[in-house]
């Protein structure tokens, strides 16, 4: 907030850097839940980026993919579908079709139509997304591990449980052995397979793997951080 109050002050409202402070302070409200207040301070980035850059800039994409992914975590899906379109139709444009921030787009869209239940959707774009990041990016990457748990949790979705057990594994894999045992993503992944057992009756197991991750996503995220609500949720 100091930050921006000095930029605005020095460069002017609608300078390019004061557009960057804004998104940033957007996705920290954002982190936190705070919706209401991160909502308008996307909206003025976007507003400011598209005046300077034009429509379709690749800094224009980014905003547009940040907005709706604030949409999306209040699942209000009819505004952020379209956001992700526009943001991933830019970026195929003006990246390419095998970007690494093209992957992030799919990989985004395909979660929107996972939490409609448009399943058919999602698994095409989550494994596009995924041969992007697996050619793109080093074999241990994030992305990569967060790639294989969404298309696990997909398949859980559809009791397709066969179908989904590699993806876990490999993606625990990746994270536990070359990220810290506290890596807040490592327990995504842990608790989705948890959740995984669960479904299938196999408790104790579940329960080996929520006592892996509940400590690290109650001590590493903020309390109204969706990965702790999915995690209370789950039935």
């Amino acid at each position: 907030m100091k930050a921006l109050s000095i930029q605005e002050q020095q460069l002017g409202l609608d300078h390019s850097d004061v557009a960057t402070t804004l998104n940033n302070l957007a996705l920290l409200f954002r982190s936190q839940g705070r919706y209401e207040e991160a909502e308008p301070l996307f909206l003025r980035s976007l507003g400011i980026k598209q005046q300077r850059l034009g429509l379709d800039h690749p800094d224009v994409a980014t905003a547009l993919n940040n907005l709706a992914s604030l949409y999306a975590g209040q699942e209000r899906y009819e505004e952020a579908e379209p956001l992700y379109l526009r943001s991933l139709e830019i970026r195929q444009r003006q990246l390419g079709e095998d970007h690494p921030s093209v992957a992030r787009n799919l990989n985004n869209l395909a979660f929107l139509y996972d939490s409609q239940g448009r399943y058919g959707e999602a698994e095409t774009l989550y494994v596009r997304s995924l041969d992007i990041w697996q050619r793109q990016l080093r074999p241990n990457h994030p992305d990569v591990a967060l790639s294989l748990n969404n298309l696990g949790r997909l398949y859980c979705s559809q009791a397709r449980y066969r179908d989904a057990e590699p993806f876990f594994v490999q993606s625990l894999s990746i994270l536990k052995k070359h990220f810290p045992a506290e890596y807040p993503l490592t327990a995504r992944v842990l608790s989705s397979f948890a959740h995984f057992h669960s479904l299938q009756g196999r408790y104790r197991d579940a329960e080996s793997f929520y006592l892996q991750s509940l400590p690290i996503l109650f001590n590493k995220l903020e309390e109204s951080h969706y990965w702790r609500k999915e995690v209370v949720s789950q039935k």
